[in-house]
């Protein structure tokens, strides 16, 4: 009868330091979603065809005032205790084929949050918001005589 009741015991204690082992290391360490969006605008500055985010009035103007690049520009994160869901606002350069640049930005940006934070990415959501063209406008201001 002792016997087994020190089995179970064990057990017991065995099953209670495997819980902590599993949950307790995770559960101290919180990652801001601020962190997880520089890490995701880096991953996506890396994408050949992206000319550049897009995020909105004031990440241009917070830009301008401390004078520093926002990593974070264009990036949304919402994430809670079971996966992280990140959209991407972007402006691709002119000629590149816009499915290739976003399949490659959701796998970069997957890859690069899941391995240096140990988050469980559900979605990267790729938004275009525009396309930049490199066309020169000079040649018409130029000779403003040639067509008349």
């Amino acid at each position: 009868m002792e016997n087994q009741n020190l089995e179970e015991q064990k057990n017991n204690e065995l099953e209670v330091a495997q819980t902590n082992m599993q949950g307790g290391a995770e559960s101290g360490i919180k990652i801001s979603d601020d962190v997880v969006a520089v890490i995701a605008g880096i991953a996506v500055s890396e994408v050949k065809g992206v000319s550049g985010m897009s995020g909105g009035f004031a990440g241009g103007i917070s830009e301008v005032l401390s004078g520093k690049k926002n990593m974070a520009k264009g990036i949304k994160v919402e994430s809670n205790e079971k996966d992280t869901k990140i959209d991407v606002n972007i402006i691709v350069e002119y000629g590149v084929r816009i499915p290739d640049v976003a399949f490659e930005i959701q796998n970069r940006v997957k890859k690069s949050v899941e391995t240096m934070t140990g988050l469980k990415v559900s979605a990267v959501n790729v938004h275009v918001q525009g396309v930049k063209t490199d066309i020169d406008d000079t040649k018409d201001t130029q000779n403003p005589s040639s067509e008349a």
